[in-house]
């Protein structure tokens, strides 16, 4: 329950508001301040003068939103006026950001006069990509977005009309199908003429609701032809021949009730009195048309959609505006039309069909999310709506021809979409790109878990890999009944009753047999999924293992060095961790294995993690990290970390590594040209190199909780094929991810070896 106290607070403390601007550029120095205003800006603006769309070039207008009102019809409070409406025309500006990276303008008009905004939003056309209208009182907002859609050449949006309307209608698509309803024949029923009730009747309409099947009621009672009171030329298009006057009448029978209106409008018995399998959508803010609670407690038969995140399919506008005006932006539509919105709701109701991840699971706490009754559009939160609903909207421009810039590479524009959610996903494209490229054998030990068998589900799909799930067949394809699954021609391995069984017993026998091991030991162990998996890698069965959901790390890492063994020439294994900033990348190794390596151990460990990083297409730059610069002090621990660093040097003259240095030193590049000119690094490191397992554990996870990067790993290094650990916390997309991580190793292992 959130306070009136809580609220204030959040809006007041600290800087008031919610938003700010950020400079994009730097903006340190006599000439950055020159190239940013004079006289350097004159350039641009001639360029500007001669080609008026180098604008999308030189500055931010084509990722900059106007969010527009004049405050009369505020949420559910009504015409609070322009001023009071500013706080939440400032939210909006906070989901456009959060959701789909766009930058925002709120623009509060102190006026009742339609004609005034239409005239002072055109004037603001050179400034902004688009226009979304907001708060604005029906009949009104129609006049004020019709006329500005011949007036303007840029998007313009009214989100009360159509925001409601996209989002319901990919509930009522996938509603429908639930209970088995041709959407032709369904007969719909809609409480509120203003603007989002109007909007959502055109959109169902155009989705293939018949004309002749919606009842429209507002204060008056039932809107039908011939009615004088409370009439306009909007709700006369809407008006059909019909004796029923009333809310209950018009229910009666019905298929659809989609209520935009006011609380508590509507009854049990007009629940009672729809037709089998009612759709209600009671979509009044904050509550109801009628609760959750007393609809469900008389239709067992029911699928109810509301606008509260507290119960099931909460229609939020926020699936719909942030990732529409996305898609129109990248392609400098003109228009958002009828076509876009509908591609936006066709997106947002197959993406409802699709396994959901388990990020969105935990923001939610539940236990599970599937396609039914409970669940007929995705959540706000789940970071797949802005790759689905944008790329359908574009691509919508595209086809209906209002983009000025087609797209044509389209997973090219994919990827471009995940990288704005942050740069751990633009890198994890970068190893599912690699991975489909040439899928490899990666076998799972615990296959029976079902984040396993969910990861299994979309790597399948994804065309990532080839999962081998370990573990009793009856007991995998029942979870994948029970989870509604696809995983047909995936291969389910029972150990035990495994045709390889004995022969793999006797090959693990005989490389562990003067370690004491006996026949029956290693037969016992053989049962064990993780030693059966890594016998499976050794024996070139399977390309590579993923394992640790449910196991402790040793007993990954133990067998595998075991079985599978270090790369010719490695002495120790290594724990890497990728650590993704906004706009960086830098690699903290070891952070898993090694306790108190050697001086030979941190150059072995250095070497290794330098090879893995040129992988990525990256020059690696290592710091040889110490609590001294370059022989400050004196210790027995700098020295190790010295020696280390002559040691690389000796085996690879090209590498560029210095040390032994501070972290700040190496992170620093003018601490290193000013202070230490002399070191071979000039720019900051990317690699950093710790002189033991608790400094380099301790800096990981500080970076990850308190710096906000996001740890991926650990990448196990030295070991002679791909073997990736697990913890307990990973969700299905981690899974995937670093299922990815391993097909891309196996892929450089067949290259090296070829």
């Amino acid at each position: 329950m959130i306070r009136k106290q809580d609220a204030l607070d959040y809006h007041s403390q600290g800087r008031r508001g919610k938003i700010e601007v950020t400079p994009t550029k730097p903006c340190q120095t006599q000439r950055d301040l020159s190239l940013a205003y004079t006289p350097g800006v004159a350039e641009p603006c001639l360029d500007i003068a001669a080609n008026p769309d180098d604008a999308y070039l030189y500055t931010a207008k084509g990722n900059l939103v106007a969010v527009v009102s004049n405050g009369t019809a505020v949420l559910g409070l009504g015409d609070i006026g322009a001023l009071a409406g500013k706080p939440v025309m400032e939210g909006k500006g906070i989901l456009f950001k959060r959701f789909a990276d766009i930058d925002v303008f709120d623009i509060e008009l102190n006026t009742h006069n339609p004609d005034d905004i239409i005239k002072a939003v055109k004037l603001l056309e050179p400034t902004f990509g688009g226009i979304n209208l907001e708060d604005i009182k029906a009949p009104e907002c129609f006049y004020i977005e019709e006329a500005l859609k011949k007036m303007m050449n840029i998007p313009v949006f009214h989100d009360d009309q159509h925001g409601t309307a996209i989002i319901s209608g990919a509930a009522l698509i996938n509603a429908l199908e639930v209970v088995n309803k041709k959407i032709g024949e369904a007969k719909v029923v809609f409480a509120g003429a203003g603007a989002a009730g109007m909007g959502c009747a055109r959109l169902y309409e155009k989705l293939g609701i018949r004309h002749e099947n919606i009842l429209f009621v507002d204060t008056k009672g039932v809107i039908y032809k011939g009615r004088k009171e409370g009439m306009n030329e909007y709700k006369e298009y809407f008006a059909v021949e019909t004796k029923a006057r009333s809310l209950a009448d018009a229910l009666k029978g019905a298929d659809v009730f989609c209520g935009v209106s006011v609380k508590g409008i509507i009854t049990k018995d007009m629940v009672k009195s729809m037709a089998d399998n009612p759709v209600v959508f009671a979509m009044a803010n904050p509550d109801p048309e009628i609760t959750y609670e007393d609809a469900t407690s008389v239709r067992s038969d029911i699928i109810m959609a509301t606008g509260r995140s507290d119960f099931p399919n909460q229609v939020n506008n926020v699936l719909g505006f942030p990732f529409i005006f996305r898609g129109a932006l990248d392609v400098r539509a003109t228009a958002i039309n009828d076509e876009m919105k509908i591609a936006a709701s066709k997106a947002l109701a197959a993406l409802a069909k699709e396994d959901v991840p388990d990020s969105v699971m935990r923001a939610y706490d539940v236990k599970r999310l599937e396609f039914g009754r409970d669940y007929i559009i995705p959540k706000p939160f789940d970071p797949r709506v802005l790759m689905w609903v944008a790329t359908a909207v574009a691509k919508a421009a595209v086809e209906t021809g209002v983009a000025r810039t087609p797209i044509t590479d389209f997973e090219a524009y994919k990827d471009s979409l995940e990288a704005r959610l942050g740069k751990t996903r633009e890198i994890m494209r970068f190893y599912i790109h690699k991975a489909q490229r040439d899928p490899k054998r990666i076998v799972f030990p615990e296959g029976e878990e079902e984040k396993i068998l969910r990861a299994a589900n979309i790597i399948v799909e994804e065309k990532i890999a080839k999962p081998i799930l370990l573990g009793s067949r009856t007991k995998i394809h029942q979870k994948i009944a029970e989870l509604g699954l696809d995983l047909e021609g995936v291969e389910v391995v029972h150990p035990s009753k495994s045709p390889k069984f004995q022969e793999y017993t006797a090959a693990y026998h005989e490389l562990r047999q003067r370690k004491g091991m006996t026949r029956s030991v290693a037969e016992r162990h053989m049962k064990g999924h993780n030693i059966f998996g890594m016998m499976m890698v050794r024996n070139g069965d399977a390309d590579g293992l993923i394992s640790g959901i449910i196991q402790n790390y040793p007993e990954t890492v133990k067998p595998a060095l075991q079985i599978i063994g270090t790369k010719d020439g490695v002495n120790k294994i290594a724990g890497l961790y990728m650590m993704v900033f906004k706009n960086q990348t830098i690699f903290i190794a070891d952070a898993t294995v090694n306790i108190d390596p050697t001086a030979e151990d941190l150059a072995e460990i250095a070497l290794l993690t330098a090879q893995r990083v040129k992988r990525l297409d990256i020059v690696p730059r290592v710091a040889m990290l110490s609590f001294s610069d370059f022989g400050s002090t004196n210790h027995p621990f700098v020295d190790k970390v010295r020696r280390a660093v002559d040691i690389v040097k000796q085996r690879s003259p090209e590498l560029i590594i210095d040390g032994e240095m501070m972290a700040d030193t190496a992170l620093s590049p003018e601490i290193l040209n000013q202070s230490y000119p002399f070191s071979a690094l000039k720019e900051a490191a990317n690699i950093l190199i710790c002189p033991d397992l608790t400094s380099a554990n301790i800096a990981y996870k500080l970076l990850s909780k308190l710096a906000g990067a996001t740890a991926i790993g650990p990448i196990l290094l030295g070991i002679r094929k791909p073997v990736y650990l697990l913890v307990p916390s990973n969700d299905t997309n981690d899974i995937v991810n670093i299922t990815a991580m391993a097909v891309f190793a196996a892929q450089v292992e067949k290259a090296d070896n070829a």
